[in-house]
């Protein structure tokens, strides 16, 4: 096997379609220009113009937007096998900016790779769709968790999220996973301070749920987890190839 066949986009997109040899080496030459970026730095800026994407092949990455008075809106944390700034490609600026959480590595991707690839493999182009399309499901997810969520229920559906994408890229179990967000990271993504994240992962723990300690994610009760968030995990549509 080569090595694009081990890589976390691969294993993601094959939640989606069977690669064929020629996808996988298409897919090969959209990690060609692989750069590593520092944690705490901006690889995109909010409002910067011709921006390439990347695939994120190690680490972790969140998305955000500045508001005037400085606060900022997590919208997102990307981890490997998503891409970055893929909408970016196609509009004239980026709408928000992607900030390392660790030290990172990652291929960049030109709008002209992608149209080449797109033009080549049609069905690696479906699949590619398919992952921005769930994406997308996971903001509309994020969304109703802010607006309608209780922060218990919030952060139980968005640690069994994290978990289940972890997992489609073999980084990740209904045990647990290790994770590098800190609890500020917590209350800019879901709506909370940082007093309140505390507050809700001291409660999930007392509860024999869930415990966040030290990087990692632990499961006590994956079930009574679910029960809690009302959490349905076929808006991440990863249950098995559609296109063979």
């Amino acid at each position: 096997m080569t090595l694009v066949e081990h890589n976390p986009l691969t294993r993601k997109l094959s939640a989606f379609v069977a690669l064929s040899e020629v996808e996988l080496a298409v897919l090969e030459r959209l990690h060609k220009r692989r750069r590593s970026f520092a944690a705490g730095r901006d690889m995109v800026h909010q409002g910067q113009s011709a921006q390439a994407a990347y695939i994120l092949s190690a680490g972790w990455v969140c998305s955000y937007k500045l508001q005037a008075d400085g606060t900022r809106q997590i919208v997102d944390f990307q981890v490997p096998g998503d891409f970055l700034g893929l909408r970016s490609v196609l509009l004239r600026t980026s709408d928000h900016s992607f900030e390392p959480i660790v030290d990172i590595e990652a291929a960049e991707v030109l709008k002209s790779d992608l149209l080449d690839a797109f033009t080549q493999t049609p069905r690696l182009a479906t699949a590619i769709l398919w992952a921005a399309s769930r994406d997308e499901a996971m903001v509309v997810e994020h969304l109703v968790g802010i607006g309608r969520r209780d922060a218990d229920a919030r952060m139980a559906h968005f640690l069994l999220e994290l978990g289940s994408r972890l997992a489609l890229v073999g980084m990740g179990t209904k045990d647990g996973y290790d994770c590098p967000l800190t609890q500020y990271h917590l209350a800019d993504a879901l709506g909370l301070s940082a007093i309140h994240v505390n507050r809700v992962l001291r409660q999930l723990r007392e509860s024999g749920l869930v415990t966040f300690r030290d990087g990692h994610v632990k499961f006590h009760n994956y079930d009574g987890l679910m029960d809690l968030a009302e959490f349905d995990p076929a808006y991440l549509d990863q249950s098995g190839p559609l296109l063979m």
